[in-house]
């Protein structure tokens, strides 16, 4: 029986290695693509490791020519890191109100706000629009940063951490003249970083990853994110794959920083969250 067992794990873990290099197949073509010139870019069989080096000359026409990726690159982190800050804030908040405050009908509201969930962003993004442009939104980066600021995933993953923490510590500080705020900031904040962190770096990746809203609600190229860059230069440089490649590295670099250092946070916030709740 144990040889049977350890017989599976092996093979599920040959086949679980074979589909994590198969998904990394792209990324590494990618990255050798930017490496190379462009007429050994679909050569076969694939040259991995480039035989002529061209990265250095790639980088020069991506950044140096007139496509202002520096431009799209400050207004991605603008917008990324002010929407990544403000949704891990409201989503602690409104977790602590449907965690630790007490109020009649408080789990059947957060059954119905959870419930929103279900609906896609594409049938809401027509009144999303309309109330920018009545506001004085549209076209800004400020606008981008409101829709993005709100997030139904960030509460509840929010909530089920702070309702694994034991009331007696909120009680407590009640009986010790702490309020709401005191509470909040300096007893229930610390003990969810892991929740936290996970949060702000789900978020960092997916407005930095976003299309669909800069694509809808900017239209001057000088507000431009990175992603909406890449589409513009896809478009314009035709067919040459080695600078695409080499644009498309430039973009994702952020990414994979911040994942690196972050993924350990990710894992406990999941963990602790999550699954606790």
């Amino acid at each position: 029986m144990l040889k049977k067992i350890n017989i599976s794990k092996v093979i599920l873990t040959i086949v679980f290695w074979f589909i994590g290099i198969t998904m990394l197949v792209p990324l590494v073509w990618m990255i050798s693509t930017a490496c190379k010139v462009e007429a050994d870019v679909f050569k076969f069989p694939i040259e991995w490791i480039p035989r002529r080096w061209n990265l250095v000359e790639n980088m020069k026409e991506v950044w140096g020519g007139e496509y202002n990726f520096g431009l799209y690159y400050l207004n991605s982190i603008k917008v990324t890191i002010f929407a990544t800050f403000l949704q891990v804030f409201v989503s602690a908040l409104g977790a602590y109100g449907f965690s630790k405050v007490h109020f009649k009908g408080r789990d059947k509201i957060f059954l119905v706000y959870l419930a929103t969930m279900m609906i896609p962003p594409q049938v809401t993004i027509v009144s999303q629009f309309i109330i920018m442009r009545n506001i004085g939104l549209y076209n800004t980066h400020a606008g981008i940063v409101l829709l993005l600021a709100f997030s139904v995933y960030g509460v509840f993953l929010l909530r089920q951490a702070m309702m694994a923490i034991p009331e007696s510590l909120s009680e407590s500080a009640k009986i010790d003249g702490a309020g709401h705020v005191r509470i909040f900031f300096q007893i229930i904040l610390p003990m969810v970083k892991p929740s936290l962190a996970t949060l702000a770096t789900l978020k960092f990746v997916w407005t930095w990853n976003d299309y669909q809203t800069p694509l809808v609600f900017l239209n001057d190229r000088n507000l431009y994110t990175i992603q909406l860059g890449m589409r513009q230069f896809a478009s314009e440089s035709g067919n040459y794959y080695s600078l695409i490649m080499a644009a498309a590295v430039s973009a994702i670099l952020p990414l994979i920083i911040v994942f690196l250092f972050c993924q350990r946070f990710v894992v406990d916030g999941i963990a602790t969250g999550a699954v606790k709740g």
